[in-house]
């Protein structure tokens, strides 16, 4: 694809883009401000978030049922990338690796985050584990985007609880995975009732800078015209 061309369907995306989701959007975000008054942070940028995988290993990706699991990793991908590229805390962490019983963070996720450690634990929920709540306090920040395999379980667990604990939490729901569909569908619903934001990744690389004349806004056309190209792959092979 042309670079020149990509980065104009780029930005004529964004726009389209950022009109769905704020339709889409208004209603969760208008019972979240009634309930508890407006955010000091209400959207999720470089520099009030962080960005968190849980459980992205070969294992888990295997049973991924109710989406195309090389789009999703593209998209999961795309936010790795973008994080690093903008300065954006990373939480990383697995289950059961030590004792045995699954493998490591997938390579192609682990390649854009090489430098972030590993949390291994034994708890499905991982906010259960003292080790990675450690890790999110230590950021200091109360804007959590949540990547997790599965949907249902290891993404849905740590937002129910972090979302009590008083933290604000999104899920690109275009970079997660569920069993099923109807497991993935039900849980987007559980989190969206405890008070967590849905989205999708081109929104959130968006919303990460939200100026294309920022410094962050070359930034933001890269991944996304990266993550468009290889998108686009996809539907083409």
């Amino acid at each position: 694809m042309d670079k020149k061309i990509s980065r104009r369907g780029v930005i004529a995306a964004t726009g389209a883009s950022a009109a769905a989701v704020t339709t889409s959007m208004v209603a969760p975000q208008a019972a979240a401000a009634a309930s508890r008054g407006r955010s000091k942070d209400p959207l999720f940028t470089f520099d009030n978030s962080v960005l968190v995988f849980i459980d992205y290993q070969p294992e888990m990706l295997g049973w991924v049922k109710s989406t195309d699991t090389k789009r999703m990793m593209v998209n999961a991908r795309a936010l790795a990338r973008l994080a690093v590229k903008m300065g954006m805390p990373v939480v990383l962490s697995t289950i059961a690796v030590e004792m045995g019983i699954n493998q490591p963070t997938l390579p192609e996720l682990r390649a854009e985050i090489p430098d972030v450690p590993e949390i291994d634990r034994t708890t499905m929920n991982s906010w259960d584990d003292p080790a990675f709540r450690r890790a999110i306090q230590r950021t200091g920040r109360r804007n959590f985007i949540m990547l997790g395999l599965w949907t249902e379980i290891c993404l849905a667990y740590p937002v129910a609880e972090m979302q009590a604990a008083g933290l604000r939490t999104t899920f690109p729901a275009d970079a997660v995975g569920g069993v099923t569909k109807e497991a993935h569908d039900l849980a987007v619903q559980r989190m969206v009732q405890a008070g967590s934001v849905p989205n999708s990744t081109f929104a959130l690389i968006s919303e990460s800078g939200l100026d294309w004349a920022s410094p962050q806004g070359p930034i933001m056309r890269e991944v996304a015209g990266w993550q468009l190209e290889e998108l686009e792959k996809l539907d083409q092979a």
